[in-house]
């Protein structure tokens, strides 16, 4: 059994999941474009919990290939990881102790560069050559 990357639990997990999305609907830049492809909010916050838990607590409770599914969206634009990380980051500071609060948002950061970067690649950004 692989130990968790820092203190949380599921419960926790859930609860950031939650109110995140919470604030991603009414955000002026974010909420259009997940309301263009979210249909079911509390199955996505679940679908998302089990990334989180998978990322952390190695429970093996999500499958799935973010970056494809970030890509087929069509809308999601490199420079959008920013209030996506500042709106995480926020919940994190409200429903966490500090240090759990800073592992996690760690660990957003860097899964959020690589998305970014991926979707540069992919052609969010004219490639130079």
């Amino acid at each position: 059994m692989i130990p968790p990357r820092f203190a949380v639990t599921g419960v926790e997990i859930d609860a950031v999941v939650a109110e995140f999305y919470a604030s991603v609907r009414t955000h002026p830049v974010l909420g259009p474009v997940f309301a263009a492809h979210v249909r079911d909010w509390p199955a996505h916050e679940a679908r998302i919990a089990g990334f989180w838990r998978n990322a952390i607590l190695f429970e093996g409770s999500y499958t799935g290939n973010p970056m494809e599914v970030h890509k087929a969206t069509g809308n999601v634009r490199p420079g959008m990881f920013i209030p996506w990380l500042n709106l995480f980051d926020a919940t994190l500071a409200r429903r966490l102790p500090p240090e759990t609060a800073a592992a996690w948002s760690a660990l957003a950061h860097r899964i959020g560069r690589g998305l970014s970067l991926g979707l540069q690649d992919y052609g969010g950004i004219p490639k130079l050559r």
